[in-house]
């Protein structure tokens, strides 16, 4: 088994039940002592990153009767409000919601980063994930995924693909595709999924690899064509789409996510706690139907899941990032 099958593992098999089963009302009790929880969310307003966070963040004003500040930082692909998390008095009194990029794969894509994701972040919880999408535009003369192969592979260098950022989620996962599948398409990245989506369906590239929330609205007025999810399983709001994983490339995965972190020093008992807590509120139903609105499957889990997933994610990322050549300094 290699490292990050086993990191995959041990998340799977941390149980969120075993985590909830030991919450309790003395349980937050430091948590209730501070009067003011500080949530730094790494992506814009808006987003379904800060839809999500703020959804946790109402919970656990309800829950621990303080006051819960939101603050969006999202410059720098959320390395910015990632490295302010980081360098926050370690007190439990700050955390912050980051996600792939700014925990996994910005230390390869960065010459320098003000952090290290490993030695100055202490995971809480992985929240959520989510797949890319890959879709083309309705004029282009292919009707499924193994069409996509062939028609690219016939014309090397002549397609070109959207993503939503230079080192993007969406650019590493056709970047990861282009060398399992042997294709060669030209990047070109945009800012932010809307552009990209739209340039697509405008015909001005050829296809996108993109979230699934921001493809439905033109694939319902006919402009694009969804291909194939890049999630190791079917992805429950579109069971007809295929995933790449089973349409030839055995093992294939390529997800989004994000979850709850801490400045490292965030005393054991402290952390321990808000995964208690922000796994208690994953596990309501409303909450479970407001994220999964905004695109996101829940997750759950342990400080040690989380932290087994992210060392998990680098390993896999990181040979993809030096193939590509992707750099963001």
């Amino acid at each position: 088994m290699n490292s990050i099958d086993a990191g995959r593992r041990r998340f799977v098999g941390a149980s969120s039940a075993a985590v909830l089963s030991a919450a309790s009302g003395a349980a937050f009790a430091q948590l209730s002592s501070s009067r003011t929880l500080r949530i730094i969310l790494t992506a814009p307003p808006g987003s379904s990153i800060d839809v999500l966070g703020r959804v946790v963040a109402e919970k656990l004003r309800e829950r621990l009767g303080v006051a819960v500040l939101v603050e969006n930082k999202p410059a720098a692909g959320g390395t910015i409000g990632t490295h302010e998390i980081a360098r926050a008095a370690p007190d439990g009194a700050t955390i912050g919601l980051s996600f792939t990029g700014p925990l996994a794969t910005a230390p390869f894509l960065y010459s320098k980063l003000p952090y290290d994701p490993l030695k100055d972040l202490a995971p809480i919880v992985l929240v959520g994930t989510g797949p890319n999408v890959l879709a083309v535009t309705s004029a282009l003369p292919v009707n499924s995924f193994k069409e996509f192969l062939a028609y690219t592979r016939q014309r090397p260098g002549q397609l070109n693909y959207a993503s939503v950022g230079n080192g993007s989620a969406s650019h590493l996962s056709m970047e990861l595709l282009k060398t399992e599948a042997g294709l060669f398409l030209v990047h070109i990245p945009f800012n932010g999924a809307p552009p990209a989506v739209q340039a697509t369906a405008a015909g001005d590239v050829h296809a996108v690899m993109s979230n699934p929330t921001t493809l439905l609205p033109v694939v319902q007025a006919g402009r694009i064509k969804l291909l194939a999810v890049t999630s190791r399983e079917r992805w429950p709001a579109l069971r007809d789409l295929p995933t790449i994983h089973e349409s030839g490339f055995p093992g294939f995965e390529a997800i989004a996510w994000n979850g709850f972190v801490a400045p490292a020093a965030t005393p054991r008992a402290r952390v321990d706690e808000l995964s208690r807590e922000i796994n208690t509120i994953l596990a309501l139903p409303d909450v479970r139907s407001r994220i999964e609105a905004a695109g996101w499957q829940i997750a759950g889990g342990s400080p040690e899941s989380f932290a087994a997933f992210i060392r998990a994610e680098r390993a896999r990322w990181q040979p993809v990032i030096k193939r590509s050549g992707a750099r963001l300094d």
